[in-house]
């Protein structure tokens, strides 16, 4: 066994006693994965929740939203999916669709986008006060590492439920998707719900990095003394300086 998966093993670990702590308590978890297209979202996902329960673990990947869905507040089909006493939900995607993508490819108008820039903060601090525990992680690559990976989606068949149309376009406008990122960072980062990135060209530190996060904001006290914090080069809260001095890419 490797020393990665040695201490993959030893952080999973924690993280199933750590939801048996969750559950006991009826504490309710949110963890909002985001970032650029084949920043390794799944991959993390699949590392996080392989052990836990899936009766109290659910993970929420929603496809575009139909012509009712779109008549609705915006956040109102995200609401639906918040955790439960117990709960521990993954965002794979959430609300920030409307910063991100629907931004870059024009599918909300520019007035739609500020009010969601205005509103997102608003949103959060409620959920944070109603008792749920908000974890925001956005994930980030460089160009060149987006764009072996989205190589390798299109030529490994195991991989080809990951292509999407839009993966196409993620090089082209790499300059917009990197600006509309900056702007939904520095306007939604907040004490009450803070932005960390992750830089993840490299998946297996990133992963565990993660994990170690995770676990720094929802474990026992024991289960946190007993592990180190994640490597700041690699996971660190978001400042706007992070934005120009290469921690987050150009």
């Amino acid at each position: 066994m490797s020393d990665y998966q040695k201490e993959l093993v030893e952080l999973q670990v924690a993280l199933v006693r750590t939801q048996q702590a969750l559950i006991a308590s009826g504490a309710r978890t949110m963890l909002v994965l985001e970032g650029r297209d084949g920043a390794g979202k799944d991959g993390n996902i699949k590392r996080i929740t392989e052990h836990l329960s899936p009766r109290n673990t659910r993970v929420v990947a929603l496809p575009k939203p139909s012509d009712r869905e779109q008549s609705q507040w915006y956040f109102q089909r995200y609401v639906a999916h918040l955790p439960a006493a117990g709960e521990f939900v993954i965002f794979n995607r959430s609300w920030y669709n409307r910063a991100g993508v629907e931004t870059v490819m024009e599918f909300a108008t520019p007035s739609q986008q500020a009010e969601f820039l205005r509103d997102a903060p608003d949103f959060e601090r409620m959920l944070v006060e109603s008792g749920i525990t908000l974890i925001k992680l956005w994930l980030d690559i460089s160009k060149k590492e987006q764009a072996d990976r989205l190589e390798a989606r299109r030529t490994d068949p195991l991989k080809a439920l990951k292509v999407s149309d839009l993966d196409a376009v993620a090089q082209k406008k790499w300059k917009a998707y990197s600006a509309a990122r900056d702007t939904m960072l520095e306007r939604t980062h907040n004490s009450i719900a803070p932005w960390h990135c992750v830089r993840a060209d490299h998946k297996k530190p990133a992963r565990l990095a993660i994990i170690r996060h995770l676990l720094q904001r929802v474990a026992p006290p024991e289960v946190i003394a007993a592990m180190d914090p994640p490597d700041p080069d690699i996971l660190f809260p978001f400042t706007p300086e992070a934005a120009a001095d290469g921690r987050l890419a150009r």
